[in-house]
């Protein structure tokens, strides 16, 4: 027997419990790591993101989104002993000129940049010219198209973006929310 190369640790695969925005959960089958999206109702324009620390058994709320009418979608992240500043979504995830993609910045320096190839989300590192993802959103499958569902949705996250699993859960959130709104919006406009 020869040795190989050693294998690359498997993806995190963040298993959607629903289809909302608002209030959802993002889980991997250990719920190592687990994310709960949570908008309450006496706060309907203030979302959560709370991030469940398995090993220490405690929850953190690691980021929000103020989403007001009338005003810029605001955001902000959060360290275990104090919140930060609030930014104008619109300056953490930067449009890049298309429908529904654009870059954001780890706080370590690396710029990631959300694109849509065939209608699928997927986020690579600004830098990397082969485009390969480091993180790609599978939407969910009913059955024969139109019954119950045979596959939740799920983001799949390499382990080289782990340290910035925080930023790209709500630079999701953030985009997929741009999404839904914009398909509003021309379905109000086509009536």
């Amino acid at each position: 027997m020869s040795r190989g190369a050693p294998k690359p640790p498997p993806s995190h695969k963040l298993t959607f419990a629903t289809n909302s925005v608002r209030n959802t959960t993002f889980a991997e089958d250990n719920n190592k790591l687990y994310y709960e999206i949570v908008t309450r109702f006496w706060h309907p324009h203030l979302t959560k993101i709370n991030r469940y620390d398995y090993e220490a058994r405690v929850v953190n709320c690691v980021a929000e989104i103020e989403d007001q009418p009338q005003k810029d979608v605001k955001v902000r992240f959060n360290t275990p002993d104090a919140e930060g500043e609030w930014v104008r979504a619109c300056d953490f995830i930067k449009n890049d000129g298309t429908a529904i993609g654009g870059t954001f910045a780890h706080e370590d320096g690396t710029e990631y940049r959300w694109k849509t190839p065939k209608r699928n989300l997927q986020l690579i590192k600004s830098d990397d010219e082969e485009e390969v993802p480091v993180a790609e959103y599978h939407p969910y499958k009913r059955h024969f198209g139109v019954w119950r569902m045979s596959q939740r949705a799920f983001l799949e996250v390499k382990p080289e973006a782990s340290t910035a699993l925080d930023r790209i859960v709500v630079s999701y959130l953030l985009l997929e929310r741009r999404r839904r709104q914009a398909k509003i919006k021309v379905k109000l406009e086509t009536k």
